[in-house]
C-alpha cells in the first residue's frame, strides 16, 4: 500500500510538471503577431483541450480501479461481526451510510470528470446559458434531504435505544479511567449493589484509589479487579465510567462500544454481549484472540498502553467467578478504619483473621507398629 502511495505521489509529480510546462508554453505564443497567435492558440488549445479532457476521464477510471482494490484488499483488516446485539444494528447502519454516500461519490464524480472531455473547447460550438430551472433545483434539493433525513432518524433511533436506561436486569460494573490503566469494581455477591463514592476519599496509599465510601454498606461486598473485566453473556451489562484525572475513552471495538470517561462527569454505556471469548476463538479459529478495553483519547505518554482484558464468561462460569472473588475489605482489612463505628459489626465479616497455630500431642504410629509421641503445630 505504500509503494502505491509512492507511486501515486510520483505519477501526480509528473502530470503537474507536464501540464506547467505546457501552460507556460502556450502562453509564449502570446508574445506572437495577432494573427499568428490566434491561429497556433486555436491549435494549441484544441490540441491541449483534447489531451486534457481524455486524461482526466482517464484518471476518473483508474481511480475507481485503485480505490475497488484498495477496499477489496482491505477487507481482511476488517473487525469481524459485532459480538454484541446494538454492534450488528450499527454495522448495518454503517455500511448503509457508506453505499447511499459511496453511491453519490461515484455518481458526482463521474460527471465531474466526463464533462471536461465532453464539453471541452470547440470554436465551431455555440454555448448556451440556463439562468433557472425550478425542476432541476427540486430535485437536487429534495432527494438529498430525503436520503440524509432517512439516514439521520434511523441512526438516531438506534442510539436512541442504546442510549436508553439499561434493563433492571442488568449487570452494573463501574470502570474508571486514570493515567495510564482502568479500575474496575463490581457489587458483591451479597447485595449485588455498588455502593457510593466520593472523589474526595481516593487514596492510593490507603488503598482506595476508587474513592469507595465505606460509610455505605452496599460497598462492603464490593469488589474489583486490576488485571481483567469479566461481564457475562447474554445479559445486559452496564458500565458507569468515570475518570479521576484527565480525559479518556473506554473502547471495546468487537462489542462496538466506545463512551468518554470525562472527569466530574459520569457517563454510562449498556449493551448485550453474544458471544464469549471461547466463541471468538472458535469462530475465529484463533486460540490467542482475546478482547480487549482500550483508551481511544489520547490522554499522555502511555496513551498507547492503557488496555484492559476483556473477558466474556458462559452466565454460570461468571457467577462462579465472581463467587471466587474477594472484597476490598476481605483484601485489604486496613479499609475497615473508614467504616463507621456502628456499622463495623456488618464489616467485620468480610476481615479475614487468621487463627493463631495451637500445639497439640499426638501420637503417630511408625513402620514397627510402635507409638511415637510428637508435638504438632495446627
Amino acid at each position: 500500500m505504500t509503494l502505491l502511495i509512492v507511486i501515486f505521489a510520483i505519477v501526480f509529480l509528473v502530470l503537474t510538471a507536464l501540464v506547467i510546462g505546457k501552460t507556460q508554453s502556450l502562453l509564449k505564443k502570446i508574445d506572437k503577431t495577432k494573427s499568428d497567435t490566434e491561429e497556433v492558440s486555436s491549435t494549441k488549445a484544441d490540441s491541449a483541450n483534447d489531451a486534457n479532457g481524455i486524461a482526466l476521464f482517464v484518471f476518473w477510471i483508474l481511480s475507481i480501479v485503485g480505490i475497488v482494490w484498495s477496499f477489496l484488499d482491505a477487507r481482511k483488516h476488517f473487525l469481524p461481526e459485532a459480538s454484541s446485539e446494538h454492534g450488528r444494528q450499527t454495522d448495518y447502519w454503517f455500511w448503509v451510510s457508506m453505499i447511499v454516500i459511496m453511491v453519490g461519490f461515484f455518481v458526482v464524480n463521474t460527471f465531474l470528470f466526463y464533462f471536461p472531455m465532453k464539453y471541452r473547447f470547440n470554436k465551431n460550438r455555440k454555448v448556451t446559458f440556463y439562468t433557472h430551472n425550478n425542476s432541476l433545483e427540486v430535485i437536487w434539493t429534495l432527494i438529498p434531504a430525503a436520503i440524509m433525513a432517512g439516514l439521520v432518524f434511523s441512526g438516531l433511533r438506534v442510539w436512541n435505544k442504546v442510549m436508553d436506561d439499561a434493563p433492571q436486569n442488568a449487570e452494573v460494573i463501574e470502570i474508571m479511567g486514570k493515567q495510564f490503566g482502568w479500575l474496575v469494581r463490581y457489587p458483591g455477591v451479597d447485595d449485588n449493589k455498588l455502593g457510593n463514592y466520593n472523589y474526595k476519599l481516593m487514596d492510593d496509599a490507603g488503598g482506595n484509589d476508587m474513592g469507595i465510601d465505606f460509610t455505605d454498606v452496599h460497598s462492603f461486598d464490593d469488589f474489583g479487579n486490576a488485571s481483567e473485566l469479566h461481564i457475562p453473556k447474554g445479559k445486559p451489562v452496564l458500565l458507569k465510567i468515570r475518570s479521576r484525572d484527565v480525559l479518556h475513552s473506554v473502547f471495546i471495538p468487537h462489542m462496538r462500544v466506545k463512551m468518554d470517561a470525562v472527569p466530574g462527569m459520569p457517563t454510562k454505556f449498556w449493551f448485550v454481549p453474544e458471544k464469549t471469548t471461547a466463541d471468538m476463538r472458535a469462530e475465529l479459529n484463533n486460540p490467542d484472540f482475546n478482547y480487549e478495553i482500550a483508551c481511544a483519547e489520547v490522554c499522555g505518554r502511555s496513551h498507547f498502553a492503557m488496555k484492559l482484558l476483556l473477558v466474556v464468561d458462559e452466565p454460570e462460569e461468571y457467577e462462579k467467578w465472581k463467587k471466587s472473588q474477594k472484597p476490598f475489605l476481605t483484601v485489604n482489612p486496613a479499609l475497615l478504619e473508614k467504616v463507621p463505628d456502628n456499622l463495623k459489626a456488618n464489616a467485620l465479616k468480610y476481615i479475614q483473621v487468621e487463627a493463631a497455630p495451637v500445639a497439640t500431642t499426638e501420637v503417630a504410629a511408625d513402620s514397627t507398629g510402635a507409638g511415637n509421641a510428637g508435638t504438632i503445630l495446627k
